[in-house]
C-alpha cells in the first residue's frame, strides 16, 4: 500500500465549532480511510502554515483521492494538499529506472 502526507487546514468557523465542542479528530480520519482499507498512522496538529497533518496508508491513488474528495466536500477546511510518499525502494527503483529516459533540456 502506498503512503499519503495530508497538511490541511480548518475554516475559522471550524475552529469556532471546535472550541465550543473540543472534538478529538483522529477517530473520524481513522474511519475516512479505514472506509477505503486503508490505515491512519497519525494524526498532528501544528503551527505554522497548516493546522495540521496526517499520515495515511492507502490501497491505490484512487482511494486515497476518494477520501480527500469526501473530506474536502463537507466544507470545515480552508485547504487540503495531499503527497504520494515513496519508501526508500521505490526511489532506488525510481532512480534506477531513470537511467534509461533520455531527457533532453528545452532548445538544446
Amino acid at each position: 500500500m502506498a503512503m499519503y502526507l495530508t497538511r490541511f487546514s480548518y475554516t475559522p468557523e471550524t475552529w469556532a465549532r471546535m472550541i465550543e465542542n473540543p472534538e478529538d479528530r483522529r477517530e473520524a480520519a481513522r474511519s475516512y480511510i479505514e472506509s477505503v482499507g486503508g490505515k491512519l498512522h497519525g494524526f498532528w496538529y501544528a503551527f505554522g502554515e497548516h493546522d495540521g497533518w496526517n499520515l495515511w496508508e492507502a490501497p491505490d491513488n484512487v482511494s486515497m483521492a476518494a477520501v480527500a474528495l469526501a473530506i474536502g466536500a463537507g466544507g470545515a477546511l480552508s485547504s487540503m494538499e495531499t503527497t504520494v510518499l515513496l519508501d526508500v525502494d521505490d526511489t532506488i527503483r525510481a532512480l534506477e529506472k531513470a537511467k534509461s529516459i533520455r531527457y533532453r533540456p528545452p532548445a538544446a
